[in-house]
């Protein structure tokens, strides 16, 4: 099963996570070999953008896993999170971010989250997916609620990415500026 997993951090927790750094990445190679993709989130573009977050995309055996995955996380365990955002999730691209055609570097790439209700939206790979490092939607637990779309891609900027999702389908639509994660 794949999971979608959205740390938000907590207001003045970056002292904290430089702090478990180390203890992060520790945590993190556990879990390397089912990682679809991974890296921080900013709130805007350029290199002072305040990071927001970090979002991981990964298979697991299932909820009481990907449960385990988001809560036991050191920063997590810290108090240094506002929030987690844990959805099942499908990888419509069928790939991982080390597979994405465009590489590490270059561009504009985004985190695009639709939260949706009502019918299902954007099911299918929109056009352009060699723009597109992973797509796919968020699911209930049992994997039978449509309950949004998350996509991570390179555009020109964020509203060009935001356009990747019909707008009208969903209750908000939030964009963040994404690096690809993993250790350097």
């Amino acid at each position: 099963m794949e999971f979608f997993c959205f740390h938000r951090d907590r207001p003045g927790s970056l002292p904290l996570r430089e702090k478990l750094l180390e203890e992060h990445w520790s945590y993190m190679d556990r879990y390397d070999e089912g990682m679809i993709a991974r890296g921080p989130l900013f709130a805007g573009d350029g290199d002072d953008a305040p990071l927001v977050g970090s979002v991981h995309i990964l298979g697991l055996p299932g909820p009481a896993d990907a449960r385990a995955f988001a809560f036991d996380e050191p920063l997590y365990r810290a108090g240094g999170y506002r929030d987690v955002l844990l959805r099942r999730w499908r990888n419509l691209l069928g790939r991982t971010m080390g597979e994405f055609p465009g590489g590490r570097s270059g561009g504009n790439r985004y985190l695009v989250l639709g939260l949706g209700e009502g019918e299902p939206a954007d099911t299918a790979v929109p056009p352009g997916p060699d723009d597109l490092v992973a797509y796919g939607p968020l699911l209930s637990d049992d994997g039978t609620a449509w309950l949004g779309t998350a996509a991570l891609l390179r555009a020109s900027g964020p509203d060009a990415a935001r356009a990747v999702l019909t707008a009208d389908r969903y209750a908000s639509i939030e964009v963040y500026s994404w690096e690809f994660g993993g250790r350097r």
